[in-house]
């Protein structure tokens, strides 16, 4: 099973669970906002959408 695989399949579950996908994804976000004092709260935040995207199935890839 290489990366690739990988991949697909994390797609293929979040599609059957978007809503628990998301929570983990606030939760995940809220985490580093907690431990960096909301330092990077404008970032954590185009992170979370930029990772709500690519499981949407966008194909872009992430800015540099």
């Amino acid at each position: 099973m290489g990366i690739g695989d990988f991949v697909d399949k994390a797609k293929d579950l979040a599609g059957q669970h978007p809503d628990q996908v998301d929570q983990g994804i606030e939760k995940a976000g809220d985490a580093v906002d907690q431990r960096t004092g909301a330092q990077h709260a404008e970032q954590v935040d185009k992170a979370q959408d930029a990772v709500r995207d690519r499981l949407a199935g966008g194909d872009q890839q992430p800015p540099a």
